[in-house]
């Protein structure tokens, strides 16, 4: 019976090599778990992606809604302002149609023939008066024009003529009355302009 032939001797690593093939083992290791942190931190990054997609899309509602509610207020505001544009001149109207009463009532006393002709004539004054008690109040009031130098902003030239009373360029007498609303002219008051003493 023959023997086993004897195994060849595995030659022995001196110390050098031993510690390059465990420094080699460990590396390998180290790259193989690196591998797996970098498979589970992808992992996060796409879960916080989609995370901030939610986000975004959620964020876009929310910017929808507030554009369609400030498109509404819009609209809202724009219909307020034509009603109130609308029936802006309500309480004017309200204040003259008492003036509109009270002339009818003049002229119809002025075709009732045993009407006093001054009473017509003092009722008259009396609406126009109120007329322009309205308007004062309503921040309407006449240009002061008779005696006033001549202001083209305010007064309107019809014609220009020598006075003995007036000094050149004032104001001698007044055609047609001039009003204001607040700061701005309505419209001139139409006037006659001294050139100064005849010569």
């Amino acid at each position: 019976m023959n023997k086993d032939p004897k195994k060849p001797e595995e030659p022995a690593l001196d110390d050098a090599e031993a510690q390059k093939l465990v420094d080699d083992l460990m590396e390998s290791m180290n790259q193989e778990g690196a591998a797996d942190g970098q498979t589970d931190a992808g992992s996060e990054e796409v879960d916080e992606l989609t995370a901030l997609q939610a986000k975004l899309a959620e964020m876009e509602k929310v910017a929808l809604r507030h554009q369609a509610d400030l498109e509404n207020f819009r609209k809202r505001s724009r219909a307020q302002v034509q009603e109130q544009l609308k029936y802006a001149s309500l309480p004017l109207i309200a204040q003259l149609l008492e003036s509109v009463d009270n002339l009818n009532r003049a002229t119809e006393s002025a075709n009732d023939e045993s009407a006093d002709a001054s009473g017509i004539v003092e009722g008259v004054k009396m609406v126009s008066q109120q007329l322009s008690n309205i308007l004062e109040q309503r921040g309407c009031r006449r240009i002061e024009a008779v005696g006033q130098p001549f202001d083209p902003n305010f007064h309107q030239a019809v014609q220009m003529q020598p006075s003995d009373e007036f000094e050149s360029n004032t104001v001698m007498a007044e055609v047609r009355t001039g009003f204001m609303l607040y700061d701005r002219v309505v419209r001139p008051a139409q006037v006659f302009v001294s050139t100064g003493p005849a010569e």
